[in-house]
């Protein structure tokens, strides 16, 4: 394992700066471009690194049909690990949630019946297992009074997440036209969902839900081929075919398959298997850095010192290809330099993991010690520092500018 610190140090007036040539087994590339799917959108996620092991078009915003409800969930967990709901709690099923969700709407249903009061352990099961749009808007308007005010909840929870591209516009993904997620974000939630609320993902892999003696098979079709499948939702709209984020663990490893687009659900079921199988195959996790290591030191203006560490709060690994050898490109971003003074465990900076142009994982820095302000002499000497620095830029740019040919120059006035 290589430290990166103080690279930076050497680059005080820094905005970006790459740490090139981190040495690490890691020929992902090429294994990726050997492998095929015909899934339009498709991302395959390591759970305990977030790196991103493949991807193909990951990034397209398209309608997440019911896969919205893996968001929807995230609200209601969020809840009750917060305290302020149990899965005791009852809510009721209102004629909107009824008609627009339940046996009348022809669609996915928990088959709630009207005015009945359902406990949120019910309706999550209906929600995750029978994929019933009547649990979805129950629990919506249960917390959040309607479907709209707990939309723009997902939407903001969203962003809280780091999931900046996805919008919500309901709560169970019935069309609409400004709904819109991205496969590689529904990966990178879900593995949220695992990580953060491990009691309550077990509701993703139940095998069936009875209400109103009514059984439903889970609509997820890999939790019953036996290979470590535990989770997660189906979707499927005209709109944007058929969709699945799915999670399987072998090893000790755990993979996230998301993808969208496909004709069938056999083409789903089957090119989410093989996108699995092809990633445990090929692919081990090697530690990368522990926590609390150093990986570089961001500049500081006007401090007692010139620079602060920049440490990890956890470990960190890498999906590697089993048996090659490669060098993967790590970068730590961030604006800076930093002015004095300077908190202790501040998250100022990210490191991000490259195999060649594709980002494979991204994880906060905080800063170590703190750094007080300096002597009027050391910030003194910084701010000369910095103003030479600043010409130096500028000249350089004024040297280095030319005419655009086929713009006329201006006369003399």
């Amino acid at each position: 394992m290589i430290a990166l610190r103080r690279f930076l140090s050497q680059v005080p007036a820094v905005r970006f700066a790459l740490v090139a040539g981190l040495a690490f087994a890691a020929a992902a590339q090429v294994q990726a471009q050997n492998f095929q799917t015909s899934a339009p959108q498709a991302v395959l996620l390591d759970a305990e690194t977030g790196a991103i092991v493949f991807e193909h078009d990951g990034d397209r915003l398209v309608a997440p049909a019911s896969l919205v409800k893996i968001m929807t969930a995230e609200i209601v967990f969020r809840e009750i690990a917060a305290g302020k709901l149990k899965l005791e709690d009852e809510f009721t099923v209102s004629e909107n949630a009824w008609r627009r969700g339940g046996a009348p709407s022809g669609g996915s249903s928990m088959f709630a019946s009207l005015n009945s009061r359902v406990k949120v352990q019910d309706l999550l099961a209906g929600l995750l297992v029978a994929s019933g749009n009547d649990a979805a808007i129950v629990l919506a308007e249960g917390l959040a009074g309607n479907e709209a005010n707990f939309a723009l909840m997902m939407t903001k929870r969203a962003r809280e997440l780091g999931l900046p591209r996805s919008t919500f516009k309901n709560a169970h993904g019935m069309p609409d036209p400004e709904q819109r997620a991205t496969m590689r974000e529904m990966a990178q939630l879900s593995a949220h969902i695992i990580r953060t609320y491990p009691e309550l993902y077990k509701i993703f892999g139940l095998r069936d839900f009875t209400w109103n003696r009514i059984r439903q098979q889970n609509r997820n079709p890999l939790l019953a081929m036996e290979f470590g499948a535990d989770g997660l939702k189906t979707g499927n709209i005209e709109e944007s075919g058929f969709s699945l984020v799915g999670s399987a663990v072998q090893g000790g490893q755990r993979l996230i398959v998301a993808v969208s687009g496909l004709k069938t659900s056999r083409d789903r079921q089957n090119e989410s298997k093989k996108i699995l199988d092809w990633g445990f195959r090929s692919f081990e996790v090697k530690s990368l850095f522990n926590a609390g290591a150093v990986v570089g030191e961001a500049s500081v203006f006007g401090g007692a010192e010139g620079g602060v560490d920049l440490v990890t709060r956890r470990d960190f690994g890498l999906p590697v290809p089993r048996g090659n050898q490669e060098r993967v490109s790590a970068k730590i971003v961030y604006r800076g330099p930093l002015v004095a003074p300077v908190e202790a465990g501040i998250q100022i900076a990210k490191l991000q993991v490259y195999r060649g142009p594709l980002m494979v994982m991204e994880a906060p820095l905080y800063t170590g010690e703190g750094v007080e302000r300096g002597s009027l002499r050391q910030r003194a000497t910084d701010a000369a520092l910095e103003l030479g620095r600043v010409l130096i830029k500028s000249g350089f740019q004024k040297a280095t500018s030319k005419p655009d040919p086929a713009k006329p120059a201006e006369p003399a006035r």
